[in-house]
């Protein structure tokens, strides 16, 4: 089995694999500090109470935007599954070019998310992360990141408009049951929910209009929110709610013969990280 971790600014999502398989996910508060220790009996209960046996656990890779819960996370899970874990980053031998200004500072789930949309679709698309921010990926059917567009994630500029208004309550990221809210938070909850939408649609749009290529890009959703706004963003045309983690597993279907060499750059391994 292989276990991924797609550490973003909020969220920690793991992934379970057998083969290409996902058998189990997890999502951990990435905000919260933790101790190599504090992963290691967390993910080890995750793991038992789900019903896996930790020590079939054969191969682990990390993708991750944080670099304070990288070493840690590295860390335990040398010590407690034995497994030198594939940090995957910019630097990662992946059949995927970044064709951007500056390369090495895209981010390691956008980098994964344009190897697993290339191979698992083989289609020229645009993917939408719905995470801490929302970002717009434009690749190719041959691996090419093109750039896109980052904005505020859907969570962020509901709690900045909750944060900076008194008298606004902070509401649950659902759809509402109308456009035309009768009680402050089903008014809050149709501005942020269907304005989101709108915003997704219309920079989805922009980004068509502007694509190099004669080919109509796919649009695909990911991340936590991307079934809920499946229902109403009209220019999705797939979900794949965990396209991350498909990615970490297929990057370390392809690096897990070059693991040293990955591990050698990480900041676990070069001593960069201080606990």
């Amino acid at each position: 089995m292989i276990l991924v971790f797609d550490v973003g600014n909020t969220e920690t999502t793991v992934g379970l694999f057998t083969g290409e398989q996902l058998r189990g996910h997890w999502r951990l508060v990435t905000e919260v500090a933790r101790t190599p220790d504090e992963f290691g009996v967390l993910l080890l209960a995750l793991l038992e109470r789900a019903g896996f046996d930790a020590q079939a656990v054969e191969g682990i890779a990390i993708g991750s935007v944080v670099p304070p819960v990288t070493g840690p996370l590295s860390q335990a899970c040398a010590l407690y599954f034995r497994v030198p874990p594939l940090v995957v980053d910019a630097r990662s031998r992946l059949p995927v070019r970044l064709e951007v200004d500056e390369p090495l500072t895209v981010g390691a789930d956008r980098l994964i998310n344009t190897l697993a949309a290339s191979q698992l679709f083989g289609r020229d698309a645009i993917v939408v992360d719905l995470g801490t921010a929302t970002t717009f990926d434009c690749i190719t059917a041959d691996g090419a990141f093109l750039g896109g567009i980052i904005a505020p994630g859907v969570r962020t500029s509901a709690e900045t408009l909750t944060r900076r208004t008194s008298k606004l309550p902070a509401t649950e990221l659902s759809l509402p049951t109308q456009v035309i809210g009768t009680r402050t938070e089903e008014c809050i909850r149709a501005g942020v929910m269907y304005g989101a939408a709108d915003a997704i649609d219309g920079l989805v749009r922009r980004l068509k209009g502007a694509w190099p290529r004669a080919e109509v890009p796919l649009v695909i959703g990911t991340g936590g929110l991307a079934e809920t706004f499946g229902k109403v963003c009209r220019e999705f045309t797939h979900i794949e709610p965990y396209l991350t983690l498909r990615g970490l597993q297929m990057a370390h279907a392809i690096l897990s013969g070059g693991v040293a060499d990955t591990l050698a750059t990480s900041p676990f391994a070069t001593g960069e990280y201080e606990p």
